[in-house]
């Protein structure tokens, strides 16, 4: 008898479930290191389980892999074709070790043999290198087939190694201590402690090298480390160094600005050379930089930050897009006219797209000014309210108006009132914008004038939703619940039962609505609000907005208030049960919203736009058959013709790596339904093509043995058939 285990697994190979970057591009996370093996070819990874890659220059990425529980915080290539990642895994609390033998078409997991993070990866040449992590060096001889540890003298969160040939290393902690070994790192010495957290070291050969940590400490050596002369670049947090002779070298730095700094004369003085990120709110900081010579390098950095020179940092290019900003709302008129808008430091912008998030165009908005909400009622005729910042310390609140779809806009508060918050129309006259100290203000000629109303509250007010010109609902601090049905002359006080910020408010009808907070609150009501009942959501994030597309689907976003990770919520049955899309691997989630069932955006800090077009959930669901098999093989996928689900069947007769990926007939590809070591077994998949298109689709599993010398086992392709 066969035993069948279901396995309820996502399959993070593409983005999220299937939530899509469309900006920045090729994507938003915290990028963390990267590594270029020529002018050409270069990595860079990070959160979420990031590996891309570029063959010219950094013009174009391709994405090699995402996993969301993933952090891989160090690459390092010694050629173009094996290279090694190593990182952690928070879902299993282990350290990770990849490796890869033809670029990064495919990374073989390697074992680690610890549980602590590995922060660093240094190889010498093929065989022998070091990781190293929280409280351990670990040493390969066989290019990472096996790991052992070196902990001899050893001591601390371990953040950055490199050796300047088999013998001679050096291994720096958050404590401040430099570590030395001159014999392979069977033992280590403590050559200086400097009082400040050391993120990074570089030598340019067996005596000349550099450390660098916080309060921009710089520590130079020209005797391989007997005597470390201090220096310094100010306050920030230094975190990569790199230098390509002994007198030319770039430091960087985590800190606000995203400063760069070069040297060319050893480190004894250093030029700020601008970086270019430093227009926006959201920051970016800096945490990688590389040169192949004295004129080509990238750095990158948060919110998928990827910047190049070539002409030595007297000029740096944005590579990854608008994210300095963070976008606060967004807001669709139909499946193809979008719009966006948010704020930088002090500096508004305005995003637009025309298809669908294919390409969206941003407006830079004049100085001073916060966009926080945007409500189109059709593809001409739209409002942003925020705040006007000119006036400092006195806030104004800004209301902006548009008749072209964005082509040009019209201020309408002339800072008549205090800060604005949300903005929402029932029709092209009537709309409402709620913001400080209780305020609600209503047009009834579609923005020409605003008049304030009664609240009866001085909380603060952050969002409001209108049914119809006269029945709404306005949230805000401390649970406040407003609901006016006289076209605001009153608003009445509901109970929420929570002393949360509630941060967003949606109905379904005049009965049905949902209001979501902090601390993961999640409020409905079925009776237009005379009754609210908390719902488990399942997290204590910080929710920011919630957006249903019928009376049962819906979707909620937000963050961790501690470590800034974004979450999207779903729920299919009225917010009985909501499952989490993505949980802790995007910035943070401010608004949400969908055009119908399946297509979404959801829009938070970086600069950060993603997309679905299936409802944001997974194509495949995997079944495991616990039977061994003698041969691989991959059948015919049935039903075939499908629609819209099919399942396909395959058997690994040894553990493998294995890749499964689907291909359109043109030979793009569609998606990644499988990317992970699996043992030895049969398996079966469900996949959902709910988001395609009919039409002939082709899916081809590669399974490849890390034991054998060509790395290959068995490929093979099949056809099927989608009608709808």
């Amino acid at each position: 008898m066969k035993k069948i285990l279901i396995l309820s697994l996502f399959f993070y190979s593409s983005n999220y479930s299937q939530w899509f970057w469309q900006n920045p591009l090729p994507q938003g996370n915290p990028l963390t290191s990267i590594y270029f093996t020529d002018v050409n070819t270069g990595w860079t990874v990070g959160s979420g389980g990031t590996i891309i890659r570029t063959t010219n220059g950094g013009l174009t990425w391709e994405t090699q892999n995402e996993r969301s529980n993933e952090w891989l915080l160090s690459v390092f290539f010694h050629n173009s074709n094996t290279g090694w990642i190593v990182g952690y895994d928070t879902s299993i609390d282990s350290g990770l070790i990849f490796k890869t033998s033809n670029g990064g078409v495919n990374w073989y997991k390697q074992v680690s043999g610890t549980n602590q993070s590995l922060q660093s990866v240094f190889f010498v040449n093929s065989n022998i290198g070091w990781a190293a992590g929280v409280g351990s060096v670990l040493k390969s001889t066989n290019g990472g087939t096996h790991w052992f540890s070196q902990n001899n003298g050893i001591f601390g969160y371990l953040t950055s190694i490199y050796f300047s040939d088999q013998l001679n290393g050096w291994v720096v902690n958050q404590s401040g201590t430099i570590f030395h070994t001159t014999n392979g790192g069977t033992t280590w010495q403590i050559q200086q402690v400097t009082g400040n957290k050391l993120n990074s070291v570089y030598f340019i050969d067996s005596t000349t090298g550099w450390t660098v940590g916080d309060y921009g400490s710089i520590f130079k050596t020209t005797n391989a480390g007997k005597i470390w002369e201090a220096n310094s670049t100010g306050m920030e947090e230094n975190s990569s160094v790199y230098f390509i002779n002994s007198d030319t070298g770039w430091v960087i730095n985590n800190y606000y600005g995203g400063e760069i700094r070069k040297t060319t004369d050893g480190g004894m003085n250093w030029i700020i050379q601008n970086s270019g990120t430093i227009n926006g709110l959201t920051i970016n900081g800096l945490r990688s930089v590389f040169f192949v010579n004295d004129t080509t390098g990238w750095i990158a950095g948060y919110y998928g930050t990827i910047l190049k020179t070539s002409d030595g940092g007297a000029n740096w290019e944005s590579l990854s897009g608008e994210n300095n900003y963070k976008i606060n709302s967004v807001c669709f008129n139909d499946l193809n006219y979008g719009w966006a808008v948010g704020h930088g430091l002090w500096k508004g912008i305005i995003f637009k797209t025309t298809n669908g998030g294919l390409v969206w165009n941003s407006e830079i908005r004049n100085p001073s000014q916060w966009l926080l909400s945007v409500d189109f009622f059709d593809s001409n005729n739209g409002w942003i309210v925020g705040n006007d910042l000119s006036n400092t310390p006195v806030l104004k609140g800004l209301i902006l108006k548009t008749t072209d779809g964005g082509n040009s806009w019209v201020d309408q508060a002339i800072g008549k009132f205090g800060w604005l918050n949300a903005v929402c129309f029932a029709d092209l006259n009537t709309g409402y914008a709620v913001g400080e100290l209780g305020t609600i203000i209503k047009t009834t000629d579609g923005g020409i004038t605003w008049e304030n109303q009664l609240s009866g509250t001085n909380n603060y007010l952050v969002s409001v939703y209108l049914n119809d010109t006269n029945t709404g609902w306005v949230t805000g601090d401390h649970g406040t619940i407003l609901k006016t049905t006289d076209g605001g002359t009153s608003w009445e006080i509901q109970t929420s039962g929570t002393d949360f910020r509630l941060t967003s408010v949606f109905f379904t009808d005049s009965n049905n609505g949902y209001a979501v907070g902090y601390d993961g609150t999640v409020l409905k009501t079925t009776n237009g609000g005379l009754n609210w009942i908390n719902q488990p959501s399942g997290t204590n994030h910080d929710l920011r907005s919630v957006y249903f597309s019928n009376s049962t689907k819906g979707w909620i976003v937000g963050n961790d208030y501690w470590f800034n990770e974004g979450i999207i919520l779903k729920t299919t049955n009225g917010g009985e049960n909501w499952e989490a899309q993505i949980n802790g691997v995007t910035p943070r989630l401010f608004s949400v919203y969908f055009t119908d069932v399946a297509n979404g955006w959801v829009v938070g800090d970086g600069g950060a736009i993603l997309n679905t077009t299936n409802g944001g959930t997974t194509f495949i669901d995997e079944t495991e058959i616990k039977e061994i098999p003698v041969q691989y093989s991959l059948l015919q996928n049935y039903p075939n013709p499908f629609n819209p689900s099919t399942k396909i069947r395959y058997s690994i007769p040894i553990s493998s790596q294995v890749v499964i990926k689907i291909f359109d007939i043109l030979g793009n590809e569609i998606a990644t339904l499988v990317d992970q070591e699996k043992s030895a077994g049969v398996y079966e998949i469900e996949f959902n093509a709910t988001a395609l298109s009919s039409g002939i689709y082709f899916y081809k599993l590669q399974a490849l043995d890390p034991e054998a010398s060509s790395g290959q086992g068995f490929v093979e392709t099949r056809k099927m058939i989608l009608l709808k």
